[in-house]
């Protein structure tokens, strides 16, 4: 999913998979995959990211402002003064890019994905399915909002007619993505310098990253599952998740299987022949089955060799598939709990 969710993602990945649940699926028609058992930790793992959240490059450093930046769906737009920040993102990648920069104490409200302790103590402004509240960001008094394009469009409008200047972002997000996203929002918030810093340093720290993971010949075959409920989803061709598979030494088991949409809904039949070796899920998504226990339960997946060996792996969804400035500790967190 290119576009994540919460995706989620993202891109973002709930919007795109509630999107796509209500379309016709496609079965998958590949066959197995190698045994990694070898190289291959067993049993249930949940990844945690060690290094703080938020590590910002830069001490409240002062914008250069008006800026004229891109915005999606609307044309340029010219942004005057970052004193008053507010950013909705499904992942809360925003908000972690905007304190990454230094500027949290511009920061006047967040979305319910910015969990980080820096910013536990402003309002949210958005609630069940990530819906917005515009009274309550208009409450804020934001003389800037960062919005991903997945925010719905008449909720910007809403903003925009009480005059306050709303930037939005692509909802592609990937792990060659990242730096670029923190270069667009630094623009935008009128510190390019700031911005070429902590892009800078997550390009490093990725490619340090994915030169730790561990090599093998056949690739293990992942397979990043999207749950919610009764929703039971597998990631195919260029969605979010196959860049970071790819990151991780892996192959995406979707793709292999022949998958072309980014998610396609699984019989257990398709979960058979994709085979994958190892299962990727957000947190939420296993506890919205019931745990990872209950993930290993549902029909087709005893069948597989992740199953056979109990190879699944779950990640907060708000580090999983944001891509922020933490990229490269999410890959190094996700190959230390798949890995020997």
């Amino acid at each position: 999913m290119r576009r994540s969710p919460l995706a989620a993602i993202t891109v973002t990945v709930l919007a795109t998979i509630l999107v796509l649940a209500g379309c016709s699926t496609e079965p998958i028609k590949t066959g197995a995959s190698s045994n990694q058992s070898a190289h291959l930790r067993s049993g249930p793992q949940t990844a945690n990211v060690t290094t703080p959240a938020i590590r910002p490059v830069a001490d409240n450093p002062t914008p250069t402002l008006p800026v004229t930046v891109p915005s999606v769906g609307t044309g340029d737009v010219t942004v005057r003064s970052a004193d008053r920040i507010i950013s909705l993102d499904r992942n809360g990648t925003l908000g972690t890019i905007v304190y990454s920069l230094g500027l949290g104490s511009h920061v006047v409200a967040r979305d319910q994905s910015t969990t980080f302790p820096q910013a536990a103590g402003l309002p949210v402004v958005t609630g069940g399915a990530h819906q917005v509240d515009v009274e309550a960001v208009l409450k804020a008094n934001p003389t800037v909002v960062l919005a991903d394009e997945l925010t719905g469009a008449a909720t910007l409008n809403q903003l925009r007619s009480a005059g306050i200047t709303v930037v939005v972002f692509s909802g592609d997000r990937s792990v060659n993505g990242a730096p670029t996203l923190i270069e667009q929002v630094a623009a935008a918030l009128g510190v390019p310098a700031a911005g070429k810093t902590l892009a800078d340093r997550t390009r490093t720290e990725i490619a340090a990253a994915i030169k730790k993971v561990p090599q093998s010949n056949p690739r293990p075959k992942i397979a990043f599952m999207y749950l919610r409920g009764s929703l039971q989803f597998i990631a195919g061709k260029d969605s979010s998740a196959d860049g970071l598979i790819t990151a991780l030494g892996g192959s995406d088991a979707g793709a292999d299987a022949g998958l072309t949409t980014e998610f396609t809904q699984i019989t257990p039949e398709a979960m058979i022949n994709a085979n994958p070796d190892v299962l990727l899920v957000m947190s939420q998504g296993a506890d919205s089955v019931g745990g990872m226990d209950a993930v290993l339960k549902l029909p087709g997946i005893a069948q597989t060799n992740a199953g056979r060996d109990r190879r699944i792996v779950q990640m907060d969804q708000t580090e999983l598939l944001a891509f922020g400035p933490d990229t490269g500790a999410v890959i190094t967190a996700l190959a230390q709990a798949m890995y020997k």
